[in-house]
């Protein structure tokens, strides 16, 4: 529930954002209330692209197959999650009433798992332990597990593929995951790689094998850890990179006087502190 509307607003906004450069669904779709046809009167200002403002009604679709989740306003007050599972066969579950709770169970586990997604994203800065544990090799069940350090170009695709939604309903097998990593890496990434590095993910707490199968789910740790580089990477560290680098020219770059700012600051600390080099 929303106390005011427009925070439900700024919720959307936020998932719809998160769709589109982490989740990579495969649409994201806005409803208007009414259809325009070549038959509709233009209005008197002519037509404008107007998103998530007044008259029109945000919503998240999330397709499996033939069974649907739909998220939207009711009654402009309450964030409603509707699933309709239309076939029991799309999760390997025969049509018989005596089935219905365990169906029910599942359309319930499906929407507790979305609003999970959504509550991570939107709430995902990790403590300085789990910063740690992910920067340094660690032991894990008797075995060495190796660093999975922030930037390195392996590592940031892997976080990247795990915030897919797609691989929500029954996890992510080897296969599912390695073109995935591969297109985002640009060069050849074999199953071997991938095996590894499952490995490691597993051994480090970011997934977690579902028993008797060969397919793994992300954790609430992994999602957190998942979301928390994709964004500090996607949305800071790369779009900002060259501010970072020496200017050859004199465009704005406001971060780049921040840094400077804070470079000089260190070295007068350093300096009056006769630790300068």
């Amino acid at each position: 529930m929303f106390a005011r509307p427009v925070q439900g607003r700024h919720f959307f906004e936020a998932v719809i954002r998160e769709n589109l450069d982490l989740g990579r669904p495969d649409r994201v779709g806005l409803l208007f209330p009414h259809r325009i046809t070549r038959k509709t009167p233009p209005p008197l200002r002519g037509y404008r692209t107007r998103v998530l403002t007044d008259g029109v009604e945000p919503s998240l679709h999330v397709e499996y197959k033939s069974s649907h989740v739909k998220q939207y306003f009711k009654e402009q007050r309450a964030l409603r999650t509707e699933t309709t599972i239309n076939n029991p066969k799309d999760f390997y579950v025969a049509k018989a009433v005596s089935n219905l709770s365990h169906v029910r169970d599942l359309g319930d586990q499906v929407n507790r798992k979305l609003l999970e997604v959504e509550r991570v994203s939107h709430q995902c800065v990790l403590t300085q332990d789990a910063l740690d544990r992910l920067q340094r090799p660690t032991v894990e069940a008797g075995q060495r597990t190796s660093a999975l350090r922030f930037g390195d170009p392996r590592v940031m695709a892997l976080f990247q593929t795990i915030t897919g939604f797609a691989h929500l309903p029954r996890g992510f097998r080897n296969r599912d995951l390695r073109p995935l990593v591969a297109a985002l890496l640009g060069r050849p990434y074999s199953a071997s790689q991938m095996t590894d590095d499952l490995r490691r993910l597993r051994l480090k707490g970011v997934i977690h094998r579902i028993p008797t199968t060969h397919r793994y789910i992300a954790t609430s740790y992994g999602l957190k850890v998942a979301f928390f580089s994709a964004k500090l990477y996607l949305r800071i560290l790369r779009p900002e990179w060259p501010a970072l680098l020496p200017a050859d020219d004199q465009l704005p770059r406001p971060l780049r006087a921040a840094l400077d700012t804070l470079d000089a600051q260190i070295r007068k600390i350093h300096e009056e502190a006769i630790l300068a080099a």
